[in-house]
């Protein structure tokens, strides 16, 4: 992540979330190290999982390879005029929280060999640690306080996402996906679906308004 903010002018779409993903990766390193987690290692094997996902979509989208569906609005709008910072990193969270969160939650409990429901308080404490940071980045990349007019068109956009029902949703497809590992065909009909919506979401996030 350090590598690609050197490498991505701070205006590329993919910098703007890159910038908040490496605050969100460094603050969760920082309270492994500090045992703020029932289990540190489950907490550090979701951690790695969790942005492997995200680092691997960029790497095929730099190879030429085809991307997830979640990622490829913000890979391809990535360089628009008329998309706001804020957009981007809002779709960049929507892409990871949405897609990647649940699928990471497996990956970790089949490394682990334990069951969703053992992770759930450590699935909780990484949730609040991206709350407080998606609070921080609305108020940082906000323009000014003429979107406190509910028709500001950027208002209305960022106000219809919320962070909390994605990651609430994250868990369920987490569980269900757990559920349904021994059916492989429904199993991967699943994850593409998850991946579509999460997709189409993130289009609507980077409606470009100037």
């Amino acid at each position: 992540m350090h590598a690609l903010s050197d490498a991505l002018p701070s205006r590329d779409g993919v910098a703007v979330f890159n910038r908040v993903y490496l605050s969100v990766t460094e603050e969760l390193r920082r309270l492994i190290a500090a045992d703020a987690f029932e289990d540190p290692a489950a907490a550090a094997e979701l951690g790695v999982r969790f942005a492997g996902r995200y680092l691997a979509a960029v790497e095929d989208d730099a190879a030429g390879r085809r991307a997830p569906a979640c990622w490829r609005p913000l890979l391809q709008m990535r360089g628009h005029r008329g998309v706001r910072p804020l957009q981007f990193a809002l779709c960049g969270i929507n892409a990871h929280v949405g897609h990647d969160l649940a699928l990471a939650v497996v990956d970790a409990c089949r490394a682990l060999d334990v069951a969703p429901p053992l992770l759930q308080r450590d699935f909780d404490r990484v949730g609040e640690l991206l709350t407080v940071i998606e609070e921080r980045v609305r108020e940082e990349l906000m323009p000014g306080p003429d979107l406190l007019d509910i028709a500001d068109p950027l208002t209305h956009l960022v106000g219809s996402w919320s962070l909390e029902r994605a990651r609430d949703a994250a868990w369920a497809a987490a569980r269900a996906l757990w559920s349904l590992r021994g059916l492989r065909d429904v199993c991967e009909e699943f994850e593409e679906r998850l991946d579509a919506g999460v997709g189409l979401v993130g289009r609507f996030l980077l409606t470009p308004l100037d």
